[in-house]
């Protein structure tokens, strides 16, 4: 039944998260999907500079499992206070 109202409001929502049971199972939190979770039409939402980076931040984390890349992603977003100070450090090493 959630699957039938999921697909019906699919088409109605902006952004979709997907939970990983595997990360909960493993104590990782937030347990989110990064590969299945996505916004649409983002383009619209953020400026141009910070959507070349969300892309590469994306690109980077598809090559990881998803252990890997919850944890490197929780790991820089612990170190930032905003979203634009997290987004600046993609460019450093």
């Amino acid at each position: 039944m959630d699957e039938v109202i999921f697909e019906e409001f699919k088409g109605t929502g902006n952004m979709e998260l997907q939970l990983d049971r595997n990360l909960f199972q493993k104590r990782i939190y937030p347990a989110i999907d990064i590969k299945r979770s996505n916004t649409r039409r983002e383009e619209l939402l953020v400026h141009d500079d910070e959507l070349k980076k969300i892309w590469l931040m994306r690109k980077v984390l598809n090559e990881l499992n998803s252990d890997e890349a919850m944890q490197l992603l929780i790991e820089k977003l612990l170190k930032t206070k905003t979203n634009a100070e997290f987004l600046m450090t993609l460019n450093q090493k």
